[in-house]
């Protein structure tokens, strides 16, 4: 989902759809770090005790109260916190072989008397970790009524074992590359096979790091904390688990609630490049109806895709300095770039018309810096599971999408673009090619399957939304006869993180399924863009 930090806020793993929770936050990696006496509680099996206070085992799957899992600096949300770890197998057609230890977090509700049904929060990516997005959920006030709940995804940064690469992040973090080169692709599958032979070499089972095992992990952990019912709240990549959870584990679902929607059915380039086509037309369109903005910036579309075609054929380089690096970082802009560089900015809508602007005369260190600080962060280091990334990429998205059809979806979105940008989807570059080495069987064809039922559903997008386009969001709402779509004009990727609104609506629908309150809706206006002098 995953990518670095945007001014504003932003959620994108090295490839896709989210931050790295770390990044999301702005930590730094300290280790192991033991909840408050208060939140280490012992086995307790008194009736109504609080959840997660309870050792239990349910089948294959055991909890057991302890220590808080780690997080990549102290985060205020956690404080208080109820923590342990869930105990599963790492590939359930071999229940003997080896396990997996999860690590749990559960935030109390505000409420003096929560409601009995907690939350259970989905994090981004594929890659991120739910216990490190704790500040967004509670800040978004996930936990007025209801214990939040989050747990490590299995390979992420707080689950043993944790299938991180350093190596990729730090490869990622090389702006002075042409983007879309073939040199740079064959760099970029030679970081991901030293990446797959350092887990192999581990032991780890790569096949077992996939959405269905994902998903049973969820209700393992429903069950062995003795809950009869949840509601799920996934955001980016987090949606298409959920969606996957809503069709394999439907019992003990009371709710679920969806933002930055990617379906599992159409999980991969061609999607992507649909969302970008339809964020980027929104912030454009946005600009377009502010005199001033569209005075100051006329036909910025044209712009954008003349720069595209430009710089892919003749790079600029240039020089920059980034926040914590004192050292200028050269920086390459070609096609592929400025296209990711968009997919991100979006999140930074005032400044966009403003930076295409004085790239198309001359001037790039706008573009140039906001591209190296958000990709060079040292804090992103370690931090992604692309272990869990290539998983699911590579058994669930490639086997289905084939690299022809990829580039189709690229000449379909945007045709005035040369083919070698068209073959790189934004933020998925390469993609067949590291699935090619990545060596992970298929995942059933059933994974692809739409989810259909009566659970009640949020469906959450944005209209700058360039990830997950607010298509996304009708298209799944059709088949879930009890969902209320909704899409949040002027905001970007994951607007839970960003809008006031997005949060009473989403607080609103964990209280009232039926009839969340979106009455806020109409009080949201444009951004006011920076008009240069």
């Amino acid at each position: 989902m995953t990518l670095h930090q945007a001014p504003r806020r932003r959620r994108t793993t090295r490839r896709l759809l989210a931050t790295s929770a770390g990044m999301a936050t702005g930590l730094l990696v300290t280790g192991l770090l033991s909840a408050p006496a208060q939140a280490q509680p012992s086995p307790d099996t008194t009736p109504g005790a609080p959840i997660g206070t309870t050792a239990r085992t349910v089948g294959d799957a055991r909890y057991q109260p302890g220590p808080c899992p780690k997080t990549v600096e102290p985060i205020e949300a956690l404080e208080g916190a109820r923590c342990g770890t869930l105990t599963v197998p790492e590939n359930r057609a071999k229940p003997s072989g080896k396990t997996l230890k999860l690590g749990v977090a559960i935030v109390p509700a505000a409420a003096a008397t929560p409601k009995p049904d907690p939350i259970v929060w989905l994090a981004g990516g594929p890659g991120d970790d739910a216990v490190g997005e704790a500040k967004m959920a509670i800040d978004g006030g996930l936990n007025r009524d209801r214990d939040v709940i989050f747990m490590s995804q299995r390979g992420t940064y707080s689950a043993d074992p944790a299938l991180l690469c350093p190596n990729i992040d730090e490869f990622n973090a090389r702006v002075g590359l042409a983007f879309d080169a073939s040199s740079t692709g064959s760099l970029h599958v030679e970081a991901t096979k030293a990446c797959r032979d350092k887990l192999a070499a581990t032991g780890a089972d790569l096949s077992a790091y996939n959405d269905t095992e994902s998903a049973a992990d969820y209700d393992d952990l429903r069950t062995a904390l003795g809950l009869e019912q949840w509601n799920l709240f996934g955001i980016s990549y987090g949606t298409d688990l959920a969606l996957i959870y809503m069709r394999l584990h439907p019992e003990g679902l009371r709710s679920v609630g969806i933002d930055g929607i990617l379906p599992p059915s159409k999980a991969g380039s061609v999607v992507a490049w649909a969302s970008f086509r339809q964020g980027v037309d929104g912030l454009f369109k946005a600009c377009a109806d502010q005199p001033a903005c569209n005075k100051r910036y006329p036909n910025l579309a044209a712009t954008f895709e003349k720069l595209v075609s430009d710089l892919e054929a003749k790079p600029v380089t240039t020089t920059v300095t980034v926040p914590g690096n004192d050292k200028p970082v050269k920086v390459v802009l070609d096609g592929g770039a400025l296209v990711t560089w968009l997919a991100t900015a979006t999140h930074a809508a005032e400044g966009v018309p403003r930076s295409l602007d004085e790239l198309a005369n001359g001037n790039p260190q706008r573009v140039a810096q906001q591209w190296a600080g958000w990709r060079t962060n040292p804090k992103g280091i370690g931090v992604t599971s692309h272990g869990l990334a290539n998983g699911i990429f590579c058994s669930e998205w490639t086997p289905y999408e084939s690299k022809e059809a990829a580039i189709q979806g690229g000449q379909e979105a945007f045709p005035s673009f040369p083919r070698s940008v068209q073959a790189q989807a934004p933020q998925l570059p390469f993609l067949h090619e590291d699935c090619d080495v990545w060596e992970v069987p298929p995942a059933a064809p059933s994974i692809r399957d739409v989810t259909s039922g009566d659970i009640p559903t949020l469906v959450v997008s944005g209209s700058f939304d360039a990830q997950t386009g607010a298509d996304s969001g009708t298209y799944v709402a059709r088949t879930l006869s009890k969902a209320k779509a909704v899409t949040v004009p002027y905001e970007p990727h994951v607007v839970f993180a960003t809008s006031k609104c997005a949060q009473e609506i989403t607080v609103s629908f964990f209280e009232t399924p039926d009839a969340p309150k979106t009455e806020c809706l109409k009080t949201l206006e444009a951004p006011e863009f920076e008009i240069a002098p």
